[in-house]
């Protein structure tokens, strides 16, 4: 005997499901939060909504200089948008000294548009949540330094209990002291990040999909950033000039070998001399005498 279900009852199932998750939808808070986590995770390393301009441009208003389709397009494809030859996404690259933006992991329409819903919201208030970091401009100390080495290196805890920078990062300097591997090389971070503004947003909400979720509950201190701040910028500064010292080396290398080299020719080429230019030189003179005597 075979079975035959009723649609009756799995339709009001259905319908109430489609219900209670729409509903769910507008009104739980994790779901208005989708949009600024996305943006925290993403966007926020390269752009801020009124903080000023990073490796892109700041976004606060960006509706009142370009149409939300165009926007649009260029959140789902930006490489296809620079490829078709639009002037302003052409504008956009060499502002950014042509760093080309990628498309977002996951990207969609409706995520795209919930973005810019996102920043149009942000963009109206005294001060967006991904404004950045105000972080002092004062000359960074010796102290300074001090001090974010032993936050890289765990010698001092993070105040909210986030892993030391040394668990997953390296930087040059501390040779046999090793570091991690499983993050980036930090030694040129600073400049990477083209100076204090941008390493402070990055410190702030690293976007990796790794760290992204570690420092979202246990963010890196305000007054610890400009520490390691510090730090970052004394490691790319002393690899600057370890750099720069190894080129000099090479090159005076160059000119020491070069000269030995001349050296041990002006020799080998003075014996070839006399072994074989001196006695045809001599056979000559004596020919010029036999001549003269005659």
């Amino acid at each position: 005997m075979r079975y035959r279900r009723s649609k009756g009852p799995i339709l009001f199932c259905a319908v109430h499901a489609v219900a209670w998750i729409a509903a769910l939808t507008a009104t739980h808070p994790i779901a208005a939060q989708v949009p600024a986590a996305y943006y925290k995770q993403n966007c926020y390393s390269c752009h801020t909504i009124g903080g000023g301009r990073l490796t892109g441009p700041d976004l606060k208003g960006v509706e009142d200089r370009q149409g939300r389709e165009w926007l649009v397009s260029w959140i789902m494809d930006p490489e296809g948008v620079l490829k078709s030859g639009d002037p302003y996404a052409a504008r956009l690259q060499r502002e950014a000294r042509g760093a080309v933006m990628t498309r977002g992991p996951g990207m969609t329409r409706d995520l795209a548009v919930a973005l810019l819903d996102l920043v149009a919201v942000e963009s109206g208030l005294a001060k967006s949540q991904f404004a950045g970091i105000q972080v002092s401009d004062r000359a960074l100390l010796p102290e300074d330094i001090e001090e974010g080495r032993a936050l890289f290196m765990g010698v001092k805890p993070l105040k909210n209990g986030g892993p030391a920078c040394i668990g997953c990062h390296q930087v040059n300097s501390l040779g046999s002291l090793g570091g991690g591997r499983l993050g980036l090389n930090l030694t040129r971070a600073y400049a990477r990040l083209e100076g204090r503004k941008g390493l402070s947003v990055w410190l702030a909400a690293p976007p990796s999909l790794t760290m992204s979720p570690v420092f979202t509950t246990h963010p890196i201190a305000e007054e610890e950033i400009l520490p390691l701040i510090a730090y970052l910028k004394n490691e790319t500064e002393q690899d600057h000039l370890d750099s720069t010292a190894s080129v000099i080396n090479f090159l005076i290398s160059g000119l020491v070998g070069a000269a030995a080299m001349l050296v041990i020719f002006d020799r080998f080429w003075h014996r070839c001399f006399r072994a074989v230019r001196l006695p045809l030189i001599e056979d000559t003179y004596r020919h010029e005498n036999r001549r003269t005597d005659a």
